[in-house]
């Protein structure tokens, strides 16, 4: 089975006590649906109209993983501390 990757990338924070108090919740809830955080910071280059802003990129074992975690009663609540304090891209992905 091939792995499941859960890719945000932030295009703006305008809150950042929204997006730490959200990070508290989803954190825990990411990782008990079984994921792992294999980039979470700035990055550190960007090229082809690509934005250095926030990037996170976490490994589940499977695609349904992700997407079960994501569509999980704990994420949506962490999710809800974000509405209006940023702009992003969540994108999931099945590795090759």
């Amino acid at each position: 089975m091939r792995k499941g990757y859960w890719i945000t990338v932030y295009r703006s924070v305008s809150n950042p006590d929204a997006l730490a108090a959200y990070g508290k919740l989803a954190g825990p809830a990411i990782t008990a649906g079984g994921g792992r955080f294999l980039v979470r910071g700035t990055a550190a280059k960007a090229y082809e109209s690509g934005l250095t802003q926030r990037t996170i990129v976490i490994e589940f074992d499977s695609l349904e993983k992700a997407i079960a975690t994501y569509e999980s009663a704990e994420y949506q609540a962490a999710k809800k501390l974000l509405d209006g304090a940023v702009d992003r891209d969540v994108r999931m992905a099945e590795g090759a």
